[in-house]
């Protein structure tokens, strides 16, 4: 089991990979959307459909936009990404 202090020292770039691969195995799309709402460009993610009728393409869609966001600074909203990371990814250890 990783501790806290253990994804507390990785990067927030490793956080991230490891969290949406998580999510993206778990078609978590409920992830990506608590997430997008702590991002400036929030309003754009929220476009999407909210049925959940055919949720694949949607997680596809989610985890495509965050893959474009790999540069993305996150100023000061990187503590709050970053714990959001370490909480989901010690969440699925339980």
């Amino acid at each position: 089991m990783t501790t806290f202090a253990e994804l507390d020292a990785l990067s927030t770039t490793d956080l991230r990979d490891r969290a949406f691969d998580l999510a993206k195995q778990r078609r978590d799309l409920g992830f990506f959307i608590d997430l997008s709402q702590h991002l400036p460009s929030a309003g754009d993610a929220e476009q999407g459909d909210d049925s959940l009728g055919d949720i694949g393409p949607q997680i596809d869609d989610y985890f495509n936009m965050w893959h474009e966001l790999k540069g993305h600074e996150y100023g000061d909203r990187e503590p709050l990404i970053r714990a959001r990371f370490i909480d989901y990814l010690m969440d699925a250890e339980k």
